[in-house]
Order: structure tokens, then sequence, then C-alpha cells
């Protein structure tokens, strides 16, 4: 089992709109049995304005084929959801990065 940690710094201004954002999407991802996804902000952090949210994968193989599209686990209308609450996030987000680390229990 993998977790895989995405860290976003985001605009100064812009971290509730990403919240809202990545809040929905982690719901879309529960409803279609990706997984439950954990959306934190920044109390004390590297740098102000800070949003990471994880979420567990049962490997790469399966992380893969979620970030390709490959996995059949969304119908359409739950990945054109998914894709239009996307747009924008550039806007939002000044960098980020990925973690991805093995659980070991």
């Amino acid at each position: 089992m993998l977790v895989v940690r995405e860290i976003m710094y985001c605009k100064p201004g812009k971290v509730r709109a990403l919240v809202e954002k990545t809040v929905k999407m982690a719901a879309l991802m529960e409803k279609s049995g990706q997984g439950k996804m954990r959306v934190m902000t920044d109390f004390v952090a590297e740098r102000y304005w800070t949003i990471v949210s994880d979420f567990e994968v049962e490997s790469l193989d399966a992380f893969g084929k979620i970030m390709s599209g490959e996995d059949d686990s969304m119908d359409a209308a739950t990945t054109k959801e998914m894709e239009e609450l996307m747009k924008g996030n550039h806007d939002l987000i000044d960098y980020g990065r990925r973690e991805i680390y093995k659980l070991e229990n």
C-alpha cells in the first residue's frame, strides 16, 4: 500500500478557492471507490498558504491508471465533473510537488 501526498503552495489569497476544489475532488474520488482523500491546510509549515492532500493506493500501477484516466472507477459524468474542477488550478498554485510513501504497517 502506498500513500500519495500532494503538496501545493498557493498564491496569496488563493488558498480557500483551492481547498474548496480539492475537497470536492476528494468527494468524487471517494464516491468512485478510489479511497478517501484527506485535505489539510497549514497551521505551521515550511511556507505560508500550503495545502496538502493525501490518499492511499494499492500500487504504482494503480496510481498510474488513476492519473492517466485508465482507471474505470469513475463514470463519464464524474470524470467530466473532475475535469471541470481541475480547470484553473494553475491560477491558484505557485508550485507544488508529489511524494509517494510505502506504508510499512
